[in-house]
């Protein structure tokens, strides 16, 4: 009997050790992927709630190093080297630590993340950039609190913390035309049609050498057997910025045939404009 007893209590100190109750977190994790240019940028950060609180000022003190967030470090990792107000920042991982204020934060990237919440013991050293950055009032409550990443172009984006009624941006830039530009470079030591119908059209649709974007295009028509509708309206579009208007109506009219020829309707319409607009129609 006593042997009994002793299996059956162990089988019930068993149940309760592995038995467990899983519950919401107060302040769930979330992950933010964006890719800005050809840099891939990726944050990571707890996500608290107002919950009622008074945050700026009260709960998140002015003038206080805060951990940007709850729970452990606030994280972004930047596949590229970037700048934040002018100074670089080395591809790698920072954590994000902020001291808000009411009319403007600094925002610090630090090198070390393995903290939870803000570092025992502060390392100048381990500062890789700060900035400062304005205040700008929400017209409502952010109930919970929010990075995104916004005002996105090839060149830059902003980092955007909201809370409560505050918004503050950090614009930060990353080397896309430095890296197409060596990658043009290099790759046209010996390029097939495709990187050099690449080149043409970056070069194009950025504002830079118009004859030479017109040189890597006839070139890259040139090694082409059966140029595509697409292909053909884009050399015409270089063509005409180039001044050869002559030679970009008689290119339009076989990418007009060759949209009608797939019955699309998008491109035959751009074609029809930019005959009109060149006088041939």
């Amino acid at each position: 009997m006593k042997k009994l007893v002793f299996l059956v209590s162990v089988f019930l100190v068993s149940m309760t050790m592995e038995a467990q109750i899983t519950t919401p977190q107060p302040s769930p994790s979330s992950t933010l992927k964006q890719t800005v240019g050809l840099t891939d940028v990726t944050i990571e950060y707890s996500r608290p709630s107002m919950r009622g609180r008074t945050i700026f000022g009260d709960l998140v003190p002015y003038d206080k190093l805060w951990r940007t967030g709850a729970n452990k470090n606030t994280t972004i990792e930047f596949s590229t080297d970037v700048t934040i107000d002018g100074q670089e920042l080395k591809a790698g991982s920072y954590a994000i630590f902020t001291k808000p204020g009411a009319s403007s934060w600094e925002i610090i990237f630090y090198s070390d993340t393995n903290n939870w919440g803000t570092p025992q013991k502060w390392d100048d050293s381990k500062v890789a950039a700060k900035t400062n950055a304005e205040v700008q009032a929400m017209p409502m409550d952010v109930e919970s609190f929010m990075i995104v990443i916004d005002e996105l172009s090839n060149d830059s984006a902003t980092l955007g913390i909201l809370w409560e009624k505050t918004y503050v941006g950090v614009k930060f830039e990353v080397p896309t035309d430095a890296t197409v530009v060596e990658s043009i470079t290099k790759v046209l030591d010996g390029p097939g049609g495709n990187d050099y119908y690449a080149a043409a059209v970056y070069y194009a649709s950025t504002g830079k050498d118009i004859n030479k974007a017109k040189e890597w295009m006839d070139k890259a028509m040139a090694m082409t057997k059966e140029p595509a509708y697409w292909q053909l309206r884009q050399q015409s579009l270089i063509q005409a910025k180039a001044g050869d208007k002559k030679g970009a109506i008689a290119t339009a009219k076989k990418s007009l045939a060759g949209a009608e020829a797939a019955g699309n309707m998008d491109y035959v319409k751009m074609n029809k404009d930019s005959l009109k607009e060149w006088g041939a129609m």
